[in-house]
């Protein structure tokens, strides 16, 4: 299955962040969760952003997953300036282009491996047959097609987390957001899930992961670090 919308090499990045802010007040203060973040994210990286707690890498993932918007500042997403949309617009542009994976999966516990990875499909519309057969490849791509029937109760942590990916696949996003992927993993287990996501670039997705963990932040092309809501350095990781 192509990654959507993929286009020329020669057009411009997939995510182009321009001097982003966003701020919270506090009493009489305010707070500045991101100050003047700026980058971009050609089509086919593999890019880990890596910080300490309070870094402002879960605000800036909010931001880049358009859960939120900045208090000024641009963000361009495929071409399109994103920063100010309404919130129906933000989300058939999430719901087209991103797939999220969560550090805790977020799977409904009374929904089968499948019906998980249907969810996306349905809020866009897809008919129920054809919709079955996209998840359907989404869990065979992620070895877990013989489970398809099993709710997350009846599955381990690493399976519950290829699930979660194959939800994210479902809708054939061009970007994969990864947020604390292996967080909720034992070691083995996390390092078979990085193996399925450095597959996935391969295969032609944007990956941004978000983690706290050198070894993990090693394993992408490009590492940017933040720090106090600002990015302090760019570096190759192993793989580069």
């Amino acid at each position: 299955m192509a990654v959507a919308d993929l286009k020329p090499a020669d057009s411009e990045p997939l995510i182009v962040v321009d001097k982003l802010v966003k701020t919270y007040k506090m009493g009489g203060e305010t707070l500045y969760a991101l100050d003047n973040v700026s980058f971009a994210v050609e089509r086919g990286e593999f890019v880990c952003i890596i910080g300490p707690s309070g870094s402002g890498k879960s605000t800036l993932m909010n931001m880049l997953g358009l859960l939120d918007t900045p208090t000024s500042g641009s963000y361009r997403l495929d071409g399109e300036e994103v920063s100010r949309l309404r919130d129906n617009r933000l989300a058939e542009i999430r719901n087209r282009k991103i797939g999220f994976i969560f550090q805790n999966f977020n799977l409904l516990p009374k929904l089968t491996a499948l019906e998980n990875v249907e969810l996306p499909l349905v809020y866009r519309g897809v008919p129920g047959r054809e919709r079955k057969k996209i998840a359907l490849e989404a869990l065979e791509k992620v070895g877990l097609g013989d489970r398809r029937h099993h709710l997350p109760s009846q599955l381990s942590g690493g399976q519950q987390q290829r699930v979660a990916i194959a939800r994210a696949l479902a809708g054939n996003p061009p970007i994969l957001l990864a947020d604390e992927p292996t967080g909720a993993l034992d070691t083995r287990t996390g390092r078979e899930v990085m193996a399925l996501i450095k597959e996935l670039n391969r295969m032609g997705h944007t990956i941004i992961l978000i983690t706290h963990d050198l070894s993990i932040a090693a394993e992408a092309r490009r590492i940017i670090r933040i720090q106090d809501g600002r990015i302090v350095g760019e570096e190759g990781g192993a793989s580069a």
